[in-house]
């Protein structure tokens, strides 16, 4: 059985250099059923568990460290025993928000296999340090957290954004799968690596 993707939005804010905003955040399980990876941990945590239900969940993936993204990681954790993996270069951003370290790493390139389908990480740095995408090329779709949205890239201009390496990172990594790759974003509707090329 190939793995499926499951879908909720949770509902928050954004705190970052003394400003709060209102959010909703997607987020994204994939696996099969028996074993699921959740994607971002933001606002609540029991609409996570309802979406993952009996399954075993093998890692909490986080895309970058902002607090509207990995909130309620440590909480999440606790409820089903799931390590939170994080790219080292956004832990001085999840240390805005937690005491306590994620559980492991991310790496670039590094593979995740979950219900017999590979997640591939892809460090993508400018929304943050840290930031990574993750391709699953079976499911013909990349999951870019904060880094691509439907009319171009994530917010820079805050405190460990880069504008033009947010830039950097989606023409030399993103716009290297094809066209035809459904971008699940961390906030908002879906898009396609095609259609957002002219758009960076």
């Amino acid at each position: 059985m190939s793995a499926r993707i499951d879908h909720t939005v949770t509902s928050g804010t954004f705190s970052l250099d003394g400003q709060t905003f209102d959010v909703d955040n997607n987020v994204w399980v994939v696996g099969d059923d028996r074993e699921c990876v959740v994607i971002d941990a933001p606002h609540a945590v029991a609409p996570i568990l309802a979406l993952v239900g009996d399954r075993s969940v093998a890692a909490i993936v986080c895309t970058h460290g902002h607090d509207d993204h990995v909130r309620i990681a440590p909480e999440l954790a606790a409820a089903t025993g799931a390590p939170v993996l994080l790219h080292p270069a956004d832990r001085v951003v999840w240390a805005l928000t937690h005491d306590v370290a994620p559980d492991g790493e991310l790496d670039d390139d590094q593979t995740i296999l979950i219900g017999g389908t590979e997640l591939r990480v892809l460090h993508t740095p400018g929304h943050t340090p840290g930031a990574v995408c993750l391709y699953a090329e079976a499911l013909g779709t990349v999951f870019s957290g904060d880094t691509l949205f439907q009319g171009g890239p994530g917010a820079t201009g805050r405190s460990y954004s880069d504008a033009d390496l947010i830039r950097r990172s989606i023409r030399e990594r993103l716009f290297a799968l094809p066209d035809a790759t459904v971008v699940r974003t961390g906030h908002g509707d879906d898009t396609t690596i095609g259609a957002e090329k002219p758009n960076v």
